[in-house]
């Protein structure tokens, strides 16, 4: 039972990384524009009330909203996770595990977080005494 979790995990954390890549390109939010624009413009508004518009707006905003959101995360993530791992590289006593950890599955960054919390209290540990 335990295996098959851990194959859906996998699979579903292949799935998100595929969508994210998707939903934050430059292509993809060029043809959802393309396709608000489109669909903006061949509705009928003679029949409809103000409001019904500004919905309608408001729904589209949002939607395209969520595609530079994601691009912008996708760049922040990425330029963030150079960082930290140019630290790690330069620091000697830096343990090489946590380098590209965002390539790691969940269960894995789980176990990398147990390792270093229990560092964590043998630290605090030395301190006391």
């Amino acid at each position: 039972m335990k295996t098959i979790y851990i194959k859906i995990e996998k699979f579903f954390e292949k799935i998100t990384y595929l969508i994210t890549t998707i939903l934050g390109s430059s292509i993809t939010f060029f043809l959802a524009f393309v396709m608000v624009v489109f669909w903006f413009f061949n509705r009928q508004y003679s029949n409809h009330d103000i409001n019904e518009v500004i919905r309608d707006l408001i729904h589209g905003v949002t939607f395209l909203s969520l595609f530079v959101i994601q691009k912008e995360f996708s760049r922040f993530s990425g330029s963030l996770h150079l960082k930290v791992n140019e630290l790690v590289a330069s620091t000697e006593t830096a343990s090489n595990s946590v380098i590209n950890v965002e390539s790691k599955t969940e269960i894995e960054i789980h176990e990398l977080q147990k390792e270093y919390a229990e560092l964590a209290e043998k630290i605090e540990d030395t301190k006391e005494k």
